[in-house]
């Protein structure tokens, strides 16, 4: 009887798609939907220097006509973004950008979050190696309701560079949401709101559009802290995790985290621009690497008036820089972004009148 062997294969395993793979209007149901808790904040917390009292606090968020303190915007955006990512992003050379993000309602400790994209523009690169894939993205809770959908194209590597290319579609996008757009939690007030509890006293009507804000405070990323941040919301994206995908030999610090280390800086200058309601656009300029030190700066672009009383909306442009960055600057002469620049975000949010 002739001995049996075992033959190794990937039949039963992930590699990811290829831009190859994607086509125009697939619709991705992603993987294994995630229950956040209290201890989501509590992680959140030690990972960011974030103070925003909205978050922080049941009795500030009640006094503010919400049930209690809802999970942090960027928690619900981090989940719902992770769990697009073995699906879309885990060939990726990098994220590139973000449009007509929307959150619109609060997620509370106990719901269930769940993604589903679609495949809404493609454009394979010059160099027939990769190419751009636009997907966009919605995060649904336990009862099926929406509770953030967002826009973002990301570079992906081509696993047959056979392959032919696709037809070119690239989507039409808004530049920046409107302040109509925007989805307010219809209970919100800020009647009451206590200032001195929230840690500044700036108002919505203290701000002027062009107005520059160096939020002072800087923070050095640590290689821990960035794969525990990745771990958390599932970003599988090898580029995080894979020290021996990149030529370089480094491990690529997840756009996340950035972004949320920048947001939690932001609070010196900014403590009372609570809710993230609106993500205009963004870019993640440069890579971020450990031992890097984020600092950060933000720009108010626009102000709008909403329809509840005392609630503002406003528009800001945060970049987070590394250290030793110009200040407030942003791109050079030939209109590329400065090698110092790591995040180019702009985004909406609400803040006492």
């Amino acid at each position: 009887m002739p001995a049996q062997t075992t033959s190794k294969t990937n039949a039963k395993t992930n590699s990811g798609r290829f831009f190859e793979d994607y086509k125009i209007g697939d619709v991705i149901e992603h993987a294994v939907p995630r229950t956040v808790a209290e201890g989501e904040r509590a992680l959140y917390h030690a990972l960011y220097p974030a103070r925003h009292a909205l978050y922080s606090s049941d009795e500030f968020a009640a006094n503010c006509g919400l049930e209690g303190s809802p999970i942090d915007d960027l928690i619900a955006f981090h989940v719902i973004f992770g769990k697009t990512v073995p699906d879309i992003s885990l060939n990726a050379v990098a994220n590139l950008g973000y449009a007509e993000g929307r959150w619109l309602k609060p997620v509370y400790p106990g719901d269930t979050l769940r993604s589903v994209s679609e495949v809404i523009g493609l454009k394979q690169n010059s160099n027939g190696k990769s190419g751009v894939v636009w997907v966009r993205t919605r995060g649904f809770d336990q009862m099926g309701e929406t509770v953030l959908e967002y826009v973002r194209w990301v570079m992906v590597r081509k696993g047959n560079l056979d392959a032919p290319a696709p037809e070119t579609v690239i989507p039409e996008l808004k530049s920046a949401l409107a302040a109509g757009d925007l989805s307010i939690p219809e209970t919100l007030t800020f009647a009451d709101y206590e200032f001195t509890q929230a840690g500044e006293p700036h108002r919505w009507g203290d701000y002027e559009v062009g107005e520059k804000i160096d939020h002072v405070d800087g923070v050095t990323v640590e290689e821990a802290e960035h794969m525990m941040a990745t771990r958390l919301w599932q970003n599988t994206a090898k580029v995080h995790f894979d020290a021996t995908f990149r030529p370089d030999g480094q491990r690529l610090i997840y756009g996340g985290h950035v972004i949320s280390m920048a947001r939690a800086l932001s609070f010196n200058g900014l403590a009372n621009a609570q809710m993230i309601v609106g993500l205009n656009g963004g870019a993640h300029a440069n890579p971020c690497f450990s031992g890097d030190t984020i600092r950060a700066w933000s720009e108010v672009l626009d102000k709008a008036e909403t329809d509840i009383p005392g609630v503002g909306a406003i528009r800001l442009r945060m970049v987070a820089v590394k250290h030793g960055a110009p200040e407030f600057a942003l791109k050079g002469d030939d209109g590329k972004y400065l090698p110092e620049v790591m995040l180019d975000l702009d985004y909406w949010a609400l803040m006492p009148v």
